[in-house]
């Protein structure tokens, strides 16, 4: 019996096109797809975590490549995971996320290197979360630090968990901070 039931789904798209300054020549787009399960575990212990985790792969693949689909893989430059549990789970259940969804993203981007930032809680019905995003393939290329927010208004129920994954075309419309820049990647270890 499997243990990933999904009760509903959701894809939320952002476009901006201007921060206030000129508008860009190409507006960014940011993706949020998130799929809201029944906990397998909910009200009980389970010291054996390692199923489920394996199991959520497929589910990441699913969400990844709508983010995909939605945007085109050539064109997502920044990433990140987020989870949001119910409260009758517990925070190690959206910790099983990080190698699910970050390993899904990166299989189907094609193997970036920069680690996928993540966010999660346990938190009651309809809790947002504001989710960090940054560069694929180099952690530190400041431009591209931004977030999204994620949520569902009936999600997750107290048995549920809500899985997001996120990502976008481009770092924030008018970054002019400094640091790395995207055309200085040059180490290729994930960071720079």
């Amino acid at each position: 019996m499997s243990l990933i039931a999904i009760r509903k789904r959701s894809l939320t798209v952002e476009t901006v096109f201007h921060e206030g300054g000129p508008p860009p020549a190409v507006p960014l787009k940011l993706a949020a797809a998130c799929a809201v399960i029944r906990n397998p575990y909910a009200g009980r212990y389970e010291p054996d975590l390692l199923p489920f985790m394996a199991e959520l792969r497929s589910l990441g693949t699913l969400l990844a490549q709508e983010l995909v689909d939605t945007l085109g893989r050539d064109r997502v430059e920044v990433y990140s995971k987020a989870a949001i549990v119910g409260v009758s789970g517990e925070m190690e259940h959206g910790a099983v996320w990080h190698e699910a969804g970050g390993w899904a993203m990166r299989a189907v981007l094609g193997e970036p290197k920069a680690m996928v930032p993540a966010a999660k809680a346990v938190a009651a019905t309809g809790y947002r979360l504001m989710v960090p995003l940054h560069h694929i393939h180099a952690s530190y290329v400041r431009s591209h630090y931004n977030s999204m927010e994620i949520g569902i208004q009936d999600a997750p129920r107290p048995d549920e968990i809500l899985f997001a994954l996120v990502m976008g075309t481009g770092g924030r419309v008018h970054a002019r901070l400094g640091g790395l820049s995207q055309d200085k990647i040059a180490v290729h270890d994930g960071q720079r």
